[in-house]
């Protein structure tokens, strides 16, 4: 009795197996390539390295800047016995390797803000201004913003990079203004430095200007 128990007890669980669903897995694995044609990857599975994975697809909300080769990456399993029923979940950084540089960014948008009115720039002049703080928090790459500036000098021009560019006319120009006493209107992106400071400098003429944020980059 004992042993024909245990028989239709074993059958029993084979059968619930058989009706089973498919049992779900994450691995991890390196990032061996990324196609953003076919939104797939290759991949070298860690636990088992002689498993080369190709045409994985990749969870959308990740892209070139962020699937970097050799990055460490998670690989959800739908099915542990089928590895082409995948999708690579996350991508994360394999020590010194698979860290996006320079650093990926997203444009947020917010309500339209003065970071400052009617400040007056000499001609040939640099003046600094920090734009985190309000809309702008800090850590932000970059500012989404528009400006405008008058100057009684025709040909004046304003031109605005991070703070310390080695280079400044690398970056923003507005200008050249038409006529003395006219106002000019620019906008765009603009790069901050490590402590969310912009330079701007008066050409050609002294220049008076306002600048607005309506967003940044983070």
């Amino acid at each position: 009795m004992t042993s024909l128990h245990h028989h239709r007890l074993h059958s029993g669980q084979q059968r619930s197996r058989s009706h089973a669903q498919p049992h779900q897995v994450i691995r991890r694995g390196i990032l061996t390539s990324f196609n953003p044609g076919t939104y797939t990857a290759n991949v070298l599975l860690v636990e088992a390295t002689s498993a080369f994975l190709q045409g994985i697809p990749v969870a959308c909300h990740l892209d070139g800047t962020s699937a970097q080769v050799n990055a460490m990456c998670a690989i959800l399993f739908f099915d542990e016995q089928n590895y082409t029923d995948a999708v690579v979940l996350a991508v994360y950084p394999n020590g010194a390797q698979g860290v996006p540089f320079p650093a990926p960014g997203r444009v947020v948008l917010t309500t339209g803000t003065a970071l400052f009115s009617g400040q007056f720039i000499a001609s040939g002049s640099t003046a600094t201004f920090t734009a985190v703080g309000g809309s702008v928090p800090g850590g932000a790459l970059g500012i989404v913003f528009s400006a405008n500036f008058t100057s009684s000098s025709a040909g004046s021009y304003i031109q605005i990079a991070p703070h310390g560019a080695a280079n400044i006319g690398n970056y923003v120009a507005i200008g050249n203004l038409p006529a003395a006493n006219a106002f000019l209107n620019g906008g765009g992106l603009v790069q901050l430095d490590s402590n969310g400071k912009i330079d701007i400098k008066a050409n050609g003429g002294a220049c008076t200007v306002s600048l607005y944020t309506q967003g940044y980059v983070i």
